[in-house]
């Protein structure tokens, strides 16, 4: 039991260790800040307030809401409260039993401040009301509702903004949680499977990588390194067509990263692979990044994924998601330099190649003066 619990904290603290030292994490988000910003800086996000708004959190958007009617509320609720003081509405003033009140009934700051909210609420009770006698006060509800009709609007639009961002249609994407290498169609090719959980279609997709490393040249230290890594399947890499999930392999040839790197050596690189999906919904028209990354303990040497699409006896397309992600072991070069059989690899033939075991005459100089 306590060696469970111990092994259990263990993976616990590496998984946190891992999603710390990401750039990119599973779903997407960036894990970076950013400090010692000028506070010239910090005003551009009170200047693009619509932006700032629409990327709050929803608590805060609630809070913010709540926040604005009542305030406004309020404040209309001091102007009727002005307004019926200097007519001599209010009891303290003790008006006389002729008097015409510029609102009826608002006698008090109370009474001010649930006219305020009735007014603006369209709601009107029917006790509560501008009378003829007051100009000030016919001019002063017109502004009231016409900026609480502003305020609805833009609430409005935030809310809906908020509700159609294309980040939550990308939560409908997913990608598998494991990056695979092995020999596909005369090739050794790294694998991703990414996947359309809604049948509706992405369109215009295109995929794409990034290999995040830290290299140095020249004596100079350049952190996030970027690496453009092209991804594909067998119809090309742009305008995909998405109807269900698909395997995207990166051909590992002389010009890919991952050239020199072996399977015994892979896990122990420092990079992180970074992999986009730039698509547009069919139904709503707007354009979405999907992201992820892969770290090299999550990219397995020598596997293969499980086919996930087959066709039933009714002649319908199935897709098994239980096998989306599940890898299987095949035969794999050590290394790309031992697939090609390229020099430099510890598997380099020296001598004469003779694969199929055929008896061959080989001519031996003999270098003995006669």
């Amino acid at each position: 039991m306590t060696r469970s619990l111990r092994e259990w904290f263990k993976d616990y603290r590496l998984k946190q260790r891992i999603r710390k030292n990401r750039l990119v994490t599973k779903d997407g988000r960036c894990n970076i800040e950013f400090g010692n910003v000028l506070h010239r800086s910090r005003f551009t996000y009170v200047l693009d307030f619509w932006t700032t708004l629409v990327e709050t959190r929803w608590r805060f958007i609630l809070l913010y809401f709540v926040a604005s009617f009542t305030l406004s509320w309020f404040i209309f609720g001091l102007l009727w409260y002005w307004l019926a003081r200097s007519n001599g509405d209010l009891l303290w003033q003790n008006p006389p039993p002729d008097h015409k009140p510029c609102v009826y009934s608002v006698n008090d700051l109370t009474y001010a401040y649930l006219y305020s909210l009735e007014s603006q609420a369209t709601i009107g009770y029917g006790n509560v009301y501008v009378t003829d006698q007051c100009p000030a006060g016919v001019a002063l509800i017109t502004i009231q509702m016409l900026i609480g009709l502003l305020i609805s609007i833009f609430w409005c639009g935030i809310v809906m903004t908020k509700i159609t961002l294309p980040k939550k249609r990308a939560k409908t994407i997913t990608f598998s949680e494991s990056a695979v290498i092995c020999p596909k169609k005369g090739t050794l090719c790294l694998q991703i499977r990414v996947a359309n959980l809604r049948k509706t279609l992405m369109i215009g997709s295109q995929i794409y990588g990034k290999l995040l490393r830290t290299t140095v040249t020249g004596g100079e230290t350049n952190i996030l390194d970027q690496v453009s890594i092209d991804f594909m399947v067998d119809a090309g890499k742009d305008n995909l067509f998405f109807v269900c999930p698909l395997t995207l392999y990166h051909i590992i040839d002389k010009s890919s990263p991952f050239f020199n790197m072996a399977a015994d050596t892979m896990h122990q690189q420092d990079f992180e692979l970074v992999v986009f999906l730039d698509s547009m919904a069919e139904t709503t028209s707007s354009s979405c990044q999907v992201r992820t990354s892969y770290i090299p303990q999550e990219i397995m040497w020598g596997y293969d994924f499980l086919p996930i699409i087959s066709r039933s006896k009714e002649g319908r397309y199935q897709v098994d998601f239980s096998n989306f992600a599940k890898e299987v072991p095949v035969p794999t070069a050590h290394c790309s330099r031992c697939y090609h059989n390229e020099p430099g690899n510890h598997l380099h033939l020296q001598g004469i190649d003779n694969k199929g075991f055929e008896v061959i005459d080989i001519e031996v100089q003999n270098s003995t003066n006669m």
